[in-house]
């Protein structure tokens, strides 16, 4: 559900874009405000996702609420002159809607905010997809593994073991390589031979710590950081 903002001075003009997004099922008017100070005052203690807002009212225009806010949310400026157009746009609102607003256009504005919404979505999921993984040559082939299922990883002279919830994998890389691949706050290096996945650790002490059956040890010179971001 998308929370909506309207602010203009214009009784009419809040009744209108108040009626056409009660058309919309996902999107409703949390709060209608007559002047922007009031509306500025909200803000402060609340959070929308849109905001129908005019350009002239008395006390604090529209543009000057937008300049006001630290945490700006998307805004749709409302007005019956089209100069105000370039300065919002300098202000980066989302869109311009000039008075009186027909239900096409507003209706295609809408359009154009969910498709937005959705695009960034996307990107942050795409995004989300491909940081759960990394590629590893295993054996001939390039396999893709999904760090979430990583127990731990162990460093042997000429090559790694993966330990994952699926099994063991066998890597001809160093440890080090497995170090710069594994570069979020879910992995600690904790000895010359070991980095561990932190969600799968199930109690330690200042010595080891225990990933399901295995007691891994903790090495001197990794000790004092593990622990420090343990406390």
């Amino acid at each position: 559900m998308y929370k909506c903002l309207i602010i203009d001075d214009e009784v009419p003009a809040r009744a209108l874009i108040s009626n056409h997004l009660s058309k919309l099922p996902d999107f409703e008017v949390v709060k209608s405000f007559a002047n922007a100070i009031d509306a500025f005052v909200f803000l402060q203690q609340n959070e929308v996702d849109l905001i129908f807002l005019d350009v002239q009212m008395p006390k604090m225009s529209g543009i000057e609420l937008i300049k006001s806010l630290n945490k700006k949310p998307t805004v749709i400026l409302t007005t019956a002159f089209r100069e105000y157009a370039v300065e919002g746009f300098d202000l980066e609102v989302f869109d311009y809607l000039l008075k009186p607003i027909s239900q096409e256009r507003f209706l295609k504005s809408i359009s154009r905010y969910i498709n937005s919404k959705a695009t960034k979505e996307s990107v942050v999921n795409s995004k989300m997809i491909s940081e759960s993984f990394i590629t590893l040559k295993v054996g001939k082939e390039n396999k893709q593994i999904n760090v979430n299922n990583i127990l731990y990883v162990e460093g042997l002279k000429d090559y790694i073991k993966i330990i994952t919830t699926e099994g063991v994998l066998i890597v001809y890389e160093r440890l080090r390589k497995m170090e710069e691949l594994l570069t979020n706050d879910a992995f600690f290096r904790i000895h010359k031979s070991f980095i561990v996945a932190k969600q799968h650790i199930t109690h330690w002490n200042t010595n080891n710590v225990a990933i399901k059956d295995k007691e891994i040890p903790i090495g001197r010179t990794y000790k004092t950081d593990f622990l420090n971001k343990n406390k």
